[in-house]
């Protein structure tokens, strides 16, 4: 739930952010409005896969200081001249922290969507006891399959572990 391509509703239909100007300051805020902790990354180029749909918002220019992504500059909420393959992401800490209610609309949401399997884990560890601890699957295109340990090390693990919330 923490980790993601980030999506926005807007008219009632779910959209993506083009990642031209995207950068940590637009993470932090997602992160912040979801409740996720601290941003770690903001990568670029449809890194957890392409979206589909209208892409929303695009140039969006947050300061980091901002409570939610509806505060942000940005070039307007309509269907951007950019492709799928600049969908916007975020990485956050997964530290649940709850944000501060606001009397005043909230406008849109953000949310982060795992590409591969909308509303589910994208990752997940098997054959150990205990859900942080095991060999690790990926699913992709309607499988799960293991990944190849080729220049795998403790910063991939680090990933994992806090996409699944494993500290």
């Amino acid at each position: 739930r923490c980790a993601g391509r980030v999506e926005v509703q807007h008219g009632g239909q779910w959209g993506t952010i083009c990642d031209d100007d995207w950068g940590l300051p637009d993470a932090v805020v997602v992160c912040r409005q979801l409740g996720c902790g601290d941003a770690l990354a903001a990568p670029p180029g449809a890194w957890f896969g392409e979206g589909s749909g209208p892409i929303w918002l695009n140039g969006l220019r947050c300061r980091g200081t901002e409570e939610r992504l509806v505060l942000c500059r940005h070039r307007g909420w309509r269907p951007h001249v950019c492709a799928h393959e600049e969908d916007a992401s975020a990485v956050c800490s997964g530290g649940l922290q709850y944000p501060t209610p606001c009397p005043r609309s909230r406008g849109p949401a953000p949310a982060l969507t795992p590409a591969s399997l909308p509303g589910g884990p994208t990752v997940r560890l098997v054959g150990a006891t205990g859900r942080c601890a095991g060999r690790l699957e990926i699913f992709h295109a309607g499988h799960w399959g293991t990944v190849c340990d080729d220049l795998w090390g403790l910063q991939d693990a680090a990933v994992v572990c806090r996409q699944l919330g494993c500290g």
